[in-house]
């Protein structure tokens, strides 16, 4: 992983959430840890909406709330905890600004990484990380270094 993103605001996969949580200044990172349920998802939404509005970027609200709709529902659904850390870790909900980009990630305890699948339309289900993918600037995941991963997607502000 790169100490920097690319040139010019290219910022690719590569990049990614270390980058950003070591970059981001106290103010312009919000953290929110959500019960591995499923009320956590409108949590997380009004989360992402207030701090969005506080920033002065409401105008990325909708897909943004979109995007961390899908990343939580997929934390609650797929990350289960392990018998032995069962509790120990919340899933959490992180939002990091350094202009002009803003990064949701949802952190959780599981080792497993997302697996994007061709969404079927007509299904209920499967459509989540194509929905995180068509509606962001890029998205990825990365191992955390205390246990679990971080699922993000990253966003251009008008900046």
């Amino acid at each position: 992983m790169s100490d920097e993103p690319k040139p010019g605001g290219q910022l690719t996969r590569d990049v990614g959430f270390g980058w950003f949580r070591r970059a981001a200044g106290a103010s312009d990172t919000t953290m929110c840890p959500l019960a591995p349920q499923a009320d956590s998802v409108k949590t997380a939404r009004d989360v992402t909406r207030t701090t969005l509005q506080q920033w002065g970027l409401s105008e990325l609200s909708d897909d943004a709330a979109l995007v961390v709709s899908e990343l939580v529902t997929n934390a609650v659904r797929y990350a289960l905890y392990p018998a032995n850390r069962s509790g120990d870790r919340p899933i959490t909900l992180t939002l990091l600004r350094i202009a002009p980009h803003v990064l949701l990630a949802v952190s959780d305890p599981s080792d497993q990484a997302p697996s994007p699948v061709q969404p079927d339309f007509v299904s209920e289900h499967g459509r989540g990380l194509y929905i995180v993918e068509t509606y962001s600037q890029a998205w990825g995941w990365d191992a955390l270094d205390e246990g679990g991963k971080a699922v993000w997607a990253l966003f251009r502000t008008g900046d």
